[in-house]
């Protein structure tokens, strides 16, 4: 008898800046096991007024609760994103309560890219992509594939997501996609 406690996988995010332009997508897909508990979850959205893209990988309500908490942050650091993660970081590592988060974020601002993790680590990404989850690292390497061609970032955005939901299980083409311009 597997002893493991079943739990929820699933969920590929995906971040790239190029040119003028910084897309977050995400699938839809939740899965418990081997089950597809759901399709259409929004997993990408909009911070700060707009101004902010993020998505998140992982438990949904400690994602929600670590997005509450980054627009609080922003706030408080008006609209400064790098600050405003570092400080998100800080807490979530400290914090009795959210250390036990189990979620990962990207997010961006027409400036820059970050990925937030439980760990501390507030990182940008190398050349401007990143991905998370289940999906993440195949959608990563596609994206850098498409990356010296003539897609923009949503495009490659969207058409990484698609391979990945080739590839992965976990990850489907219910996508959400965000994009800033600068």
């Amino acid at each position: 008898m597997n002893s493991e406690p079943q739990q929820f996988h699933g969920t590929t995010i995906l971040a790239v800046r190029k040119g003028k332009q910084v897309a977050i997508g995400g699938d839809g897909q939740v899965s418990f096991n081997n089950t597809v508990m759901k399709s259409n979850a929004k997993k990408v959205r909009r911070l700060s007024g707009g101004n902010v893209i993020g998505g998140f990988a992982g438990a949904t309500a400690d994602a929600l609760t670590l997005f509450e908490r980054l627009e609080g942050k922003l706030e408080q650091h008006k609209g400064q994103l790098a600050r405003a993660c570092v400080e998100l970081a800080k807490d979530w590592r400290m914090d009795r309560y959210l250390r036990r988060l189990d979620a990962m974020m990207l997010v961006a601002d027409k400036e820059i890219t970050l990925l937030v993790a439980g760990t501390g680590d507030v990182l940008e990404p190398e050349n401007g992509i990143a991905g998370i989850g289940s999906g993440g690292a195949y959608a990563l390497a596609a994206a850098r594939a498409l990356a010296g061609g003539n897609l923009n970032a949503e495009e490659i955005v969207r058409r990484s997501m698609e391979i990945a939901a080739e590839i992965c299980i976990y990850t489907n083409n219910n996508l959400v996609i965000e994009t800033i311009e600068s």
